[in-house]
């Protein structure tokens, strides 16, 4: 079982993103759960999400205290990762929305098997659908880690989550993110 916990703030597709990722993986025949926990249900308000995937039914129904990946959503959290990789796996791995930081990440105070990977998911967003969108590019970056679930389907499940442009952008965003994740060394 592959366990993530995603952080981010409340107005940036924490909840969203985990469910589509879910869903997909749901269509590609694997088992998937997904729910948020909420603070305060306001925009900005720190938010927490959580997936699990597995190739049997998952029978855990408790939030995630050891991910096998934390995903942070937020640029300004991610600064401060070390807050919000508490629990994360020794031969964990953790993805950051680093802006154009990509390079100056301190992994001194993470375990040393942990595997940080990072992008600049507004300069995708805003280069291809004109304004900032954290969760989707993040998405594609985690995708291309592990490997699954593929491209194809979750272009599937934003085509009937999205209509329009909205789901032509999100598409682009997805692929960019996708070729331009980066393990940090």
């Amino acid at each position: 079982m592959i366990e993530i916990r995603w952080h981010g703030r409340g107005g940036q597709g924490v909840v969203t993103v985990g469910d589509i990722l879910a869903r997909a993986v749901i269509l590609e025949g694997r088992y998937a759960q997904h729910f948020p926990e909420f603070g305060p249900e306001r925009s900005g308000a720190p938010v927490k999400a959580f997936t699990r995937i597995a190739d049997e039914p998952i029978e855990i129904h408790s939030g995630v205290y050891n991910p096998d990946i934390v995903v942070v959503i937020d640029p300004g959290m991610s600064r401060d990762f070390k807050l919000y990789s508490e629990g994360l796996k020794e031969d964990g791995m953790l993805f950051l929305n680093l802006g154009d930081n990509i390079s100056g990440v301190d992994k001194s105070t993470l375990p040393l098997r942990v595997k940080v990977y990072g992008l600049n998911a507004k300069k995708i967003s805003v280069e291809e659908a004109g304004r900032p969108i954290f969760n989707i590019p993040m998405l594609g970056g985690l995708v291309k880690v592990l490997r699954m679930p593929s491209l194809d389907i979750i272009e599937e499940v934003l085509s009937k989550r999205f209509s329009g442009e909205l789901v032509e952008a999100n598409i682009r965003i997805l692929r960019r993110a996708y070729n331009e994740v980066k393990l940090i060394d």
